[in-house]
């Protein structure tokens, strides 16, 4: 048992940042967000003890409760799904003060534009640009083919595209 501690001690370690970014994205709220990564790594510690030698993408398993728990919360507050970037650190500090506002503005536009996108579309442009997701991992969240999740990331970026022209 401390051996499974000590596996998902480092899993928690490596994911608990991105898991908590994906969900304060989806719910824009950092207590909301605090309790459903909470529950995210509670369901993932009971399901790894159970069942860590059918865990082969301990990412793509994580993202997948925590899918389940945003769409659970959407579910019981009938709530819609806003995606907010306003808390995101991906400004270089070596930019000078002109590149950061301009960077800064972007990044405004975008998170307006990303809310207006369906929920498969927000997901897959996180996933890939801000926590570094592959395509074959955002596959195995998404249940779908590498081909597919290609497909979607692309018709998401034209999506965007077309809403900041």
């Amino acid at each position: 048992m401390n051996r499974l501690r000590n596996i998902f001690s480092k899993i928690y370690d490596q994911y608990i940042n991105k898991i908590y970014r994906f969900i304060f994205l989806r719910v824009n709220s950092q207590e909301i967000a605090k309790d459903l990564t909470s529950e995210t790594f509670l369901k993932g510690w009971e399901n790894f003890r159970e069942n860590h030698q059918n865990i082969e993408n301990p990412p793509a398993f994580l993202y997948k409760i925590a899918r389940n728990l945003i769409t659970d919360f959407y579910r019981e507050k009938g709530k819609t799904q806003i995606v907010s970037a306003e808390n995101i650190r991906i400004i270089d500090p070596a930019m000078d003060l002109e590149e950061k506002a301009i960077l800064r503005s972007d990044l405004e536009e975008i998170r307006k534009n990303l809310t207006n996108l369906k929920e498969e579309y927000q997901e897959v442009i996180i996933w890939h640009y801000l926590d570094d997701l592959s395509i074959s991992e955002m596959a195995k969240i998404l249940d779908k083919s590498e081909g597919a999740v290609r497909v979607t990331l692309h018709r998401a970026l034209n999506s965007l595209r077309e809403k900041l022209s």
